[in-house]
């Protein structure tokens, strides 16, 4: 019979006996013709490897930034660099290295942390782009002139900066920083660089100090600790920006770095005066809670200090829209398009570990999903079809749902797992790829030794469409969970499950 609930999301409870069901390097897709085989509505894909482009300084990533020239700036340690691909390879030189804005290094006043850019051209002041960096200390100025690049603090190129900026964007023809430490944000001269000390506003629908800025439809998103301002440009001529009717939001942000927008949805990983933990969603100034209790209780589990620096980056790929939220335990990933979340791991020494990727930036150019190691200097791009981290194995993990009959015995004589066949690779690792299983009997609290299927654990050879993977007599129980995994450098696609058991008396 049908094995339900095998394809699905993650959701393991804080109480495993309740629900233990993990989603790991795998997320669900909706069979949108809704024909699926043997009317399966969802099944489960590989998540992206990560190829490595190259190396960028020291490490580790902080910021991939690609400005209005479709330049790629990648800030690694406490260097920013500019990087470039010729006929298929990829390098870095240093912003400042010879023949690169000027011959002038500059070393950031920070080596680790979060920085972030923004970018605008700005014609009439004989330039062709500008982009401002922040990392809370320093703002930093690229300007590619007509003449010359130049590269340096915001404050030795003339203009008056704003130091202690933690969050930048660029709207309708301003600069807007965030003064860090304060309600206000500030915003430069229209079509310029200067951020007059005069020219700023403030959040103050609630005295909560301002922690993070990101814009949104042409609005902007002004978060608090326990409150959210919506702000739109109103073509004042003393300040341009007044806040929404309605942009009034009694809910918060708990991670400064949580916030992100993608398909004119803004997310965020939520805190208000009653309480935190939540993320939310909002495609218009009523915020919709989009974490499970299961995220929820995960997300209570981890430390004070990971969770006010979660860090999250959103992307589009293969019509899905990804919200990728990163604490120092995990990263979990929600899918706008499904509405459910799954888990993505970095598996090293025999543990899931969060994900590498920490930064992202898509780079139109060449159609890539660019993405920075969190705590190294590897540059990587997001790729459905590279079947490796880096040059580490992926482990991608499902685990079930409880299957029970009132707690009576049951016996499973067999397991049959329903996925595309015959992917193994010409020759290496991978040329047999192989499935294994275990279990537990104790509401996913231990679990037994892995075991390969009744096949020899192959999940097929090049070509090999008809394997089937099972594995029979697998004993008895009143309470169990199966687990599967697979580690080998091929696509892995899991449709469903079949299951027989027999039902004893007691």
């Amino acid at each position: 019979m049908k094995f339900k609930g095998f394809i699905g999301p993650a959701y393991q409870l804080e109480s495993v006996n309740v629900d233990a069901q993990r989603c790991v390097n795998l997320y669900p897709q909706v069979i949108e013709s809704g024909a699926g085989k043997e009317g399966q509505v969802l099944f489960l894909r590989a998540t992206p490897g990560l190829e490595q482009l190259c190396t960028v300084g020291a490490g580790p990533i902080r910021l991939i930034h690609i400005d209005t020239a479709s330049r790629i700036f990648v800030v690694s340690g406490n260097k920013l660099y500019y990087v470039t691909e010729t006929a298929g390879t990829w390098s870095a030189a240093e912003v400042g290295s010879a023949g690169i804005a000027g011959g002038t290094t500059v070393t950031l006043s920070t080596s680790t942390g979060t920085i972030r850019a923004a970018s605008m051209s700005f014609l009439n002041l004989g330039t062709d782009s500008s982009t401002v960096f922040v990392d809370g200390t320093s703002n930093y100025l690229y300007s590619d002139g007509t003449s010359a690049d130049t590269f340096g603090t915001l404050a030795a190129a003339g203009y008056g900066p704003v130091l202690t900026a933690t969050h930048i964007e660029w709207l309708d023809g301003y600069f807007v920083l965030t003064e860090g430490g304060t309600n206000k944000f500030r915003v430069s001269d229209l079509a310029g660089l200067n951020i007059d000390e005069l020219s700023f506003a403030s959040a103050e629908g609630d005295p909560d100090l301002l922690l993070a800025l990101v814009k949104n439809d042409r609005n902007l998103w002004l978060f608090g600790e326990k409150t959210t301002e919506v702000f739109f440009n109103s073509g004042n001529s003393d300040f341009p920006f007044d806040r929404v009717s309605g942009g009034y939001i009694e809910q918060g942000i708990l991670a400064a770095g949580s916030a992100a927008t993608i398909n004119n949805t803004v997310l965020w990983l939520g805190r208000n005066k009653v309480g935190q933990g939540i993320v939310y969603a909002a495609t218009g100034f009523q915020p919709q809670r989009v974490s499970t209790h299961a995220i929820e209780q995960a997300i209570s589990s981890y430390t004070d200090e990971s969770k006010e620096n979660a860090k999250a980056f959103t992307y589009q790929s293969n019509g899905h829209a990804f919200y990728v939220l990163n604490f120092e335990e995990a990263t979990w990933v929600y899918d706008l398009s499904t509405d459910l979340w799954h888990e993505r791991a970095y598996f090293l020494n025999g543990t899931f570990r969060r994900h590498r990727a920490g930064t992202h930036a898509f780079d139109s150019s060449h159609h890539y999903h660019l993405v920075g190691d969190y705590v190294s200097n590897k540059l990587y791009r997001l790729r459905d079809d590279y079947y490796l981290d880096g040059t580490d194995y992926i482990k991608r993990l499902r685990s079930s749902p409880h299957v029970s009959n009132e707690k009576k015995k049951l016996f499973c004589t067999r397991l049959e797992i329903d996925m595309e066949t015959g992917v193994g690779i010409a020759s290496g690792q991978g040329s047999a790829p192989e499935m294994t299983l275990d279990w537990s009997d104790d509401g996913g609290h231990t679990w037994s030794s892995e075991v390969w299927s009744n096949v020899g654990g192959q999940v097929g050879g090049v070509g090999a469409y008809k394997t089937r993977v099972f594995w029979n007599r697998l004993g008895s129980f009143r309470d169990r969970i199966f687990r599967v995994s697979m580690s080998d450098p091929v696509p892995v696609t899991l449709l469903g499950a079949e299951i027989e058991l027999v039902g004893g008396n007691h």
